[in-house]
């Protein structure tokens, strides 16, 4: 390898891409055209970026097998930064094994710290923990322990486990600032900042407040029974009881927990779950129908008793129940959830980590865009959705994953 090329792959190292184009920027040989491609990444001009390194990838001979997998990785990061979804995975693992066959440690756990990344944006939180797995970090260059760092506390801050989310923290900042990359450290405040911002709303007894992370998982380990509105679940310290495709009982069982230690009226019943202006005696039998399915949905959690004027919840275990929601209540929240990461998002990679049909995705994004709450560019396949910052909104709590504590 010239000097050049050496001198600019320490300038890319290094963050500095204008630096590493000034010794390659002129040249089309194959080791040129990846790291142009890889500088005009860091510049956020991806579709040159892409354009680049396929050119590289090309160029390079059938037995430059490493240097090919190496380009395969430099796209498979410009992917999932601009949030292609779609990207095909088996491509980037097989060029991991490939690094990894020749010795190539450094771009291996790179690839790797990638395939996590993918799996932690989507939801699957087991899957990434158990790439990550036996990976030491601490002969990593800096650059590459921050994001095995900001992996680890991803995951600990999906499953609401706040002391090894900090832990992970503190230790992304440590090498972030051993890296000397401006950007690196502005990634790691940023993802720090989740621990010191509201993450949810708690109320008890007709009371409300806001609260931090680290109080939502004492509050999940205290035996309160929780209605828990931003996974749309019921839960003790013990057991959940998952109501995601039960929207009608979910609506009830809050509805009953915000009433608590009161009875909830079946007025008021009628028109949180059937949204029932005038009810007449179709609405009252499809109550009732209604409160026998949630008594025996929530029988290991709370009995559902009838009163005089309506229903009531009587914990089993808990001495208090709580109703954990959303900072601010948005009818899209999830996608909005997604959108405040401050990247550029299509229809197609929202629905890939929503778990929701496109069409779905797509007719939230239009409604939201109606009210002025994301905005759209480009056209065709290339359009993509973002959003200005919410203040106090949209929580992780919102984002998918094996739900904390009981189930991991």
């Amino acid at each position: 390898m010239d000097s050049l090329i050496t001198a600019a792959a320490q300038a890319l190292a290094a963050g500095d891409p204008l630096a590493a184009l000034k010794r390659v920027a002129l040249r089309d040989d194959a080791p040129a055209l990846a790291l142009r491609g890889i500088a005009m990444a860091q510049l956020g001009d991806f579709a040159r970026a892409k354009a680049l390194l396929k050119s590289a990838a090309r160029a390079f001979s059938p037995r430059e097998a490493m240097a090919r997998a190496r380009c395969v990785v430099a796209e498979a990061e410009i992917a999932l930064v601009s949030r292609d979804l779609g990207w095909p995975a088996r491509t980037l693992d097989a060029a991991r094994a490939t690094l990894e066959a020749h010795g190539d440690a450094v771009n291996a756990a790179h690839a790797r710290n990638l395939e996590a990344r993918r799996l932690l944006l989507i939801g699957r939180l087991d899957e990434a923990e158990r790439l990550l797995a036996g990976t030491d970090p601490a002969p990593l260059p800096p650059a590459l322990r921050v994001a095995h760092a900001l992996i680890v506390a991803g995951i600990a801050i999906r499953r609401v486990q706040t002391k090894a989310a900090r832990g992970a923290l503190a230790q992304a900042q440590e090498a972030a600032h051993a890296a000397g990359i401006p950007a690196l450290a502005a990634e790691v405040e940023s993802a720090s900042r989740v621990m010191e911002t509201t993450a949810a709303r708690v109320i008890v007894r007709g009371e409300e407040r806001p609260v931090m992370l680290d109080e939502v998982e004492t509050l999940l380990a205290s035996g309160t029974l929780v209605i828990d509105a931003c996974r749309n679940v019921v839960r003790d310290d013990r057991s959940v009881v998952g109501l995601t495709t039960r929207p009608v009982l979910f609506a009830l069982a809050r509805a009953l927990a915000e009433a608590w230690p009161g009875d909830a009226s079946r007025n008021t019943l009628l028109a949180r779950a059937f949204r029932a202006r005038h009810a007449d005696e179709s609405h009252r039998a499809r109550l009732r129908v209604e409160m026998g399915r949630l008594r025996a949905e929530l029988r290991g959690l709370t009995d559902v008793s009838a009163t005089r004027h309506g229903f009531k919840l009587v914990p089993r275990r808990a001495n208090e129940i709580a109703v954990l929601a959303p900072p601010v209540e948005e009818p899209h929240a999830a996608v909005l959830a997604f959108l405040a990461d401050g990247e550029s998002w299509s229809s197609s990679a929202l629905a890939i980590a929503l778990g929701a049909s496109p069409r779905t995705v797509q007719r939230a994004l239009e409604q939201l865009a109606g009210e002025g709450k994301v905005q759209s560019f480009g056209r065709g396949r290339a359009l993509r959705w973002t959003t200005p910052s919410v203040p106090g909104f949209p929580t992780t709590l919102l984002l998918p994953g094996p739900l904390p504590g009981v189930l991991g």
